[in-house]
């Protein structure tokens, strides 16, 4: 197998030859078509995150298919289409697990952090943990589902039943939840970086009914706001924006320190919250919902040995929607 493999903190990527991976117990393997860049790879790279393991193979939305079932699998074979998620593993026991949590368990493995992830030909996965898919979709297109789409889609259930949503950040998680929203009659009003006309047209093409820079107020108060973006200044910013009782949802895993802000903002009933990972019911609920909802991402395919270019170019702001390697 062929894999980008980042072997240091903030290292450049590099191809290397590696013999091709045997599932263990639960375990299966998986030939990689597709997966999706997500800005959490760049916390990996910048060692932004604590206990990376080194080296390490970055990614972790990933489309392919079975080529090999380890010992006690049974809900998997040969063939099957599977999308692997951020969260790989959790250990099943803790109390978080126990009682329906398993996003916040005590002990889990997470894809492309913890363990190897996509950016390579093949990978292991735990069974559990590996979404089955439906034939018909194209492996590239669906590629920012498995984790653009769906911690975007535990960020918009935490946000409430919102009338009037922002979301600040219309990257790959911000135009797949605006066309969500839509679909369910929410007023969207997109946030971009100043001067980003491309992700702004991209938002009122989606259905967002305003777009503007993330330093601007929208012309009425927001009943609740998503930050993806991980600038940890939009929370001031995001809090201004709702109503009495509305609420902002920082949906990053990694953001940088929150300004001081006077309490004011905060006060009468408004509530910051933290979306952390996913289940695997979020999966199965937003897998579902996503083909009723139309959601069509705007993505764009790199060969895998780009990924050093690629993770450039997000960094800089340069991808519209979302950037995908193709083994």
């Amino acid at each position: 197998m062929r894999a980008m493999v980042l072997p240091a903190p903030r290292a450049r990527l590099r191809m290397e030859e590696r013999p091709d991976p045997v599932p263990g117990n639960g375990q299966i393997r998986v030939t990689i078509s597709a997966c999706g860049v997500c800005r959490t790879d760049l916390h990996v790279v910048d060692a932004e995150l604590p206990g990376i393991r080194y080296p390490i193979v970055p990614g972790h939305e990933i489309i392919g298919r079975v080529d090999l079932v380890g010992p006690n699998v049974t809900t998997h074979a040969p063939g099957d289409r599977v999308g692997i998620p951020w969260l790989g593993s959790t250990c099943g026991i803790c109390r978080f697990c126990r009682d329906g949590m398993e996003n916040l368990c005590d002990t889990p493995l997470f894809t492309g952090y913890t363990r190897d992830g996509g950016y390579a030909t093949h990978t292991i996965a735990d069974a559990r943990y590996a979404f089955p898919l439906d034939e018909g979709s194209n492996d590239v297109e669906i590629a920012p589902l498995l984790c653009a789409g769906l911690i975007g889609w535990r960020s918009l259930v935490l946000a409430g039943p919102a009338e009037k949503l922002g979301l600040y950040g219309f990257g790959a998680a911000g135009h797949i939840i605006a066309q969500v929203a839509v679909w369910q009659r929410r007023s969207v009003y997109a946030f971009t970086r100043r001067g980003d006309d491309a992700a702004q047209t991209l938002a009122r093409r989606l259905g967002a009914v305003w777009a503007g820079a993330s330093d601007e107020m929208p012309a009425e108060p927001l009943d609740a706001a998503i930050i993806y973006a991980p600038a940890g200044e939009l929370v001031p910013a995001a809090l201004r924006a709702v109503r009495k009782g509305g609420r902002v949802v920082c949906a990053g895993i990694h953001m940088t320190d929150i300004p001081s802000f006077p309490y004011g903002l905060l006060w009468e009933e408004r509530q910051l919250v933290s979306v952390a990972n996913l289940t695997r019911q979020d999966g199965l609920d937003f897998l579902r919902i996503a083909p009723q909802a139309g959601v069509r991402t705007e993505t764009t395919a790199f060969p895998l040995d780009q990924a050093n270019d690629v993770l450039s170019m997000l960094r800089n702001g340069q991808i519209l929607g979302a950037a995908v390697l193709t083994p």
